[in-house]
């Protein structure tokens, strides 16, 4: 069924696991990880950027080809669509208008008070149509930026001071993750994590998931990260079966062949991840 994050991340924090947010990118991924997340009885979020949604039709395709296919393909675990890193309360509106059931407001390069000021505007049109949003603090690093450089450290009473005025549902603090590949080992700040999960008594995402350690994985769980998102190892595992497949049959043209060779690759992914995060078999009881 779609609906948005509210019960599945508030399970997830109350029984101390985590549920992923799987970024897709076309019809066979989606179908890819809505097969093996049923048949893996675990909830899931399929997370679209701005760009994907671009990429695929827009926002209003995303929903009616995700909702075809759970109807498809006869989907019984809870499934919400979540705008990932949305840049404007526009593009929120615009999700959100199309169907989509969460959204994330990403307004954390701004100083905290026009963050606080764009996301309660974000907060207060999506609550009064039943979508839940997921807001950041600090700046968590990407490709371009480095390890080290680009991240930019959520601080603990910034994070309670946002989430006491905006009201969001979800909170992403920026502690040492980065997207994409990392060029050195990860280093999380467990302990602010911890404190900012009492403080502010909300279920924690933490992005930049692909590349983690699983021991570090478990240990973000263990300080309060209910949502790991996952992009880049899903996009590395479904690149490298499509490349064998490149490289054992050079005769191969049917695009339909060439990316279905990704489809074990990914699904292994997905079902290696949602195991350890531990969210396998509760779809059942949400």
């Amino acid at each position: 069924m779609l609906e948005n994050m509210e019960k599945m991340l508030n399970r997830a924090k109350e029984e101390k696991y985590a549920v992923a947010q799987f970024n897709i990118n076309n019809l066979e991924w989606t179908r890819f990880v809505l097969e093996e997340c049923e048949k893996g009885e675990t909830p899931v979020i399929l997370g679209v950027s701005e760009g994907a949604a671009k990429y695929m039709g827009g926002y209003k395709t995303v929903v009616d080809m995700v909702k075809n296919l759970m109807n498809y393909l006869s989907i019984t675990i809870p499934v919400a669509i979540h705008l990932d890193h949305a840049s404007s309360f526009e593009s929120c509106k615009d999700a959100i208008d199309s169907g989509f059931t969460s959204v994330m407001i990403d307004a954390s390069k701004e100083d905290l008070q026009t963050n606080i000021e764009i996301s309660r505007k974000v907060v207060e049109y999506a609550h009064a149509r039943g979508v839940t949003v997921e807001g950041e603090i600090g700046h968590v690093g990407g490709q371009e930026d480095g390890v080290v450089g680009g991240i930019l450290y959520a601080e603990v009473e910034d994070c309670v001071t946002y989430c006491k005025e905006t009201k969001i549902d979800f909170l992403a603090p920026a502690l040492g993750s980065v997207h994409g590949p990392y060029h050195g080992d990860p280093v999380l700040a467990f302990d602010r994590m911890e404190e900012i999960k009492e403080k502010t008594n909300l279920p924690l995402v933490l992005h930049g998931g692909s590349g983690i350690y699983d021991e570090q994985i478990r240990k973000a769980i263990s300080c309060g990260i209910c949502k790991l998102n996952i992009n880049t190892e899903l996009q590395q595992a479904w690149t490298k079966g499509v490349r064998e497949k490149l490289s054992a049959d050079s005769e191969v043209y049917d695009p339909r062949k060439v990316i279905k060779a990704g489809e074990n690759y990914l699904k292994e992914a997905v079902k290696q991840k949602i195991e350890l995060l531990g969210s396998n078999g509760k779809a059942k009881k949400i």
